[in-house]
Order: structure tokens, then sequence, then C-alpha cells
């Protein structure tokens, strides 16, 4: 026992010796290469061996020849084991160049190129995360031209549709300072209806700014939807009267929901609107509500007609009044519009159906359309109410 001790003892003042070269290298090495750091590891890992072995071998006092062969022995395992550090380390700098140059395509238009090496599970795993990374800034790059794009719209749209009843409000104004109308109520009457679509616009555009900030201050309570429903018909149903169309509220279940009563059933209101404006006279606006597993789907069907499908990821998108949208004008009150024009029947600034989602989603739902025989279903999925 007492000469295992001492040969311990020995063989840790050489392995020590070692130990406390190596951790001054790795200290003035943790800035360099990665590789010279591995290298250097092994390098310490085998003067540590080394050393214990030469102590111990010179305490047990060995021949010269016992003693050549174990210096032999530790020379070659020495050599072999710094040759595979080396390697070891020419490989991980192989990978990290590669990785480096695949990590300059992250964001770029054609994605990320993963380097075609085959890397180490580390590098392969922080590859992968790139590539995710990539892809990710390519989703919100497409959502901010996106934006963007909704935003130039939506701006050159509300400059149109003020421009027209501003230069409307100057002639009438201008006729009456003048006196030159023939009848000067007939005036005071377009004016206020032009003065009250502006307001409209306006307050869609506050209504708006206030979803897309997150400041939409939700009452919630526990409320029925066929309540909801029939809220929004009573609302919408001398509009309807006037065009001609006929309202149907027939498959509605009373499902509980919990939300804002006000909101939502300005959501319904904006669909109905907007239907009933792109339904023909005698024609038939459709609302239904459903329940399907966790979730009431609330859905409102008008005769439009359909719309193009290249144009349905676009509807719910701010400004966006399709391709055939035009300016609404007094004159123009008993002609139905074509789909996407003047949603929200409040401000005819194509602001009606991003209010609608924007809403919607603020209840942790989501809108959608589709074409449907003859026209197009608007829906509205919300969580039902916990039982």
């Amino acid at each position: 026992m007492k000469d295992l001790l001492l040969i311990a003892l020995f063989a840790a003042l050489g392995a020590g010796g070692a130990g406390l070269l190596g951790w001054a290298a790795v200290r003035l090495l943790r800035r360099r290469s990665l590789a010279l750091a591995l290298f250097c590891v092994a390098a310490v890992t085998v003067l540590a061996v080394t050393s214990g072995t030469f102590a111990v071998a010179q305490a047990m006092f060995l021949s010269r020849h016992d003693l050549g062969v174990v210096i032999t022995v530790l020379v070659m395992a020495s050599v072999v084991s710094l040759a595979t550090a080396a390697l070891l380390g020419r490989q991980v700098v192989a990978g990290g160049r590669a990785l480096t140059e695949a990590a300059r395509t992250v964001g770029s238009d054609a994605g990320f190129t993963a380097p075609e090496p085959p890397l180490g599970l580390e590098l392969a795993q922080l590859s992968e995360e790139l590539a995710a990374t990539s892809a990710r800034l390519a989703e919100s790059r497409a959502r901010a031209q996106a934006l963007d794009t909704s935003r130039r719209e939506l701006i050159a749209w509300i400059s149109h549709d003020l421009r027209t009843p501003l230069a409307g409000l100057r002639a009438m104004a201008e006729a009456l300072e003048d006196g030159v109308a023939e009848h000067p109520h007939r005036y005071l009457q377009r004016m206020r209806t032009e003065v009250e679509r502006l307001t409209g616009m306006v307050d869609d555009l506050f209504e708006l700014s206030r979803i897309q900030a997150g400041a939409l201050a939700l009452s919630l309570s526990r409320v029925s939807v066929y309540d909801l429903v029939d809220d929004a018909l009573a609302g919408a149903h001398p509009l309807a009267r006037k065009r001609g169309v006929r309202l149907e509220g027939r498959q509605v279940a009373a499902e509980p929901v919990e939300v804002d009563s006000g909101e939502i059933t300005r959501v319904l209101g904006n669909l109905l609107v907007n239907a009933i404006r792109s339904t023909p006279e005698d024609g038939v606006v459709a609302v239904s509500a459903r329940r399907e597993a966790d979730e009431v789907v609330l859905s409102v069907t008008d005769g439009c007609g359909g719309i193009p499908e290249q144009d349905l990821p676009r509807v719910f998108e701010t400004g966006w009044r399709g391709s055939s949208a035009r300016t609404p004008r007094p004159a123009d009150q008993g002609n139905p519009r074509r789909p996407g024009e003047g949603e929200g029947g409040g401000s005819g600034a194509g602001l009606g159906l991003a209010i609608v989602r924007g809403i919607v989603e603020a209840h942790a739902g989501h809108a959608r359309v589709r074409n449907v025989a003859g026209g197009c279903c608007f829906e509205i999925v919300l969580p039902a109410a916990r039982t």
C-alpha cells in the first residue's frame, strides 16, 4: 500500500505540473482558433500522462532498457494522439468556415444555403437553426412588404376618397355663397351626406389605428350569438329594404360566446352592409351560426356573384377594395357595388373588412371568406364560451 501511495504521489506531481501549464495555455488561447484549443487540450493530456509515467518510472529505478521501452511507447502514443487532435481540429475549423459562408446567405432572397460538407452534431444543429431563422426572416420580409403595399394603397384610396367629397363640398359651398343654388335645401342635404361620409371615414381610421396599436379595449360578457345576429339584422334592415334585398337569419343556433357584444355587433353590421350593397335587387343575404367543436362560426352569405380567386387572400387587407373598386358618389347610392367596394358601409375607404379581421382576432378568433354558388360567404370564427 505504501508503494502504491508513493507511485500515486509521483504521478500526481508529474501530471499536476502539466495541468498547470495546460491551464495557463487554455487561458491564453481562449480567444484563438477552436482547432488550436483542441490541440492544446490534447497536448496537455499527453503531457500529463507522459510526465506522470516518466516520474513513476524514474522512481521505480527501471533499467535503461525498460526505461527506453516506456519512453518509446509514450512517444508513439503522444504522436498518434496529437495527430488525431490536429485532424479533428482541422475538421472542426472546416465545418465552422463552411457554416460561416452559409450564414452570409441568411435573409437573402434565395434563402439559407446549407453547407455541403458534413458537419458535426452541434454545427448541424446550428445550421438547422440558421435555416429556420432565414425562413422566419423571409416571412417577416414578406409581411413587411405586404403591409407596406397595403399602407400605400390605403393612403392612395384615402387621398382619392377625401378629394372627391371635399371638392363637392367646396363647389356646393361656393354655389350657396354666390347665391346661384336654385334649391339651397338640396345642397344642404348633399353637404350633410358628404360630411357624414367623411365622419365615417375618420371614425374607421381611428378604429383601425386602435386595433393595429393593440389599444382596443374589450368588455367581455357571456352572450348568445342569436342575440348578436338579431341586433345586427335589426340595424341593417333599413338599408336592405331601401336596396330591395331580403335578409334571412333562420339557421342561427343559440350558442353562447364570451365577447364584447358591441364590437361583434359592429363586425356583423359591417359584413351585412357590405353584403347588402354587393347583392342585386331582389337578392338574399343570409346569416347563420353553428357550433364546430370548441368554436362558433357566424357566416354572412350574399349574392355578389363571387370574388376572383386571386383576390380572396387580400380581401381583409387594409385599404384593399379590388381592381374594380370605384369611389362611391351620392348619385350612385342606388347601384349595387362589386365585391370589395366600400366595405363597412360607412367610409367606403376599404377599411371595413380590415376592422372586421382586427376585432375578431382581438377576440382570439379569425375571419375568412370563400366563394359559394352565386356569391361569397364571409365567416367569423370565435371561441365558444366555457360551459
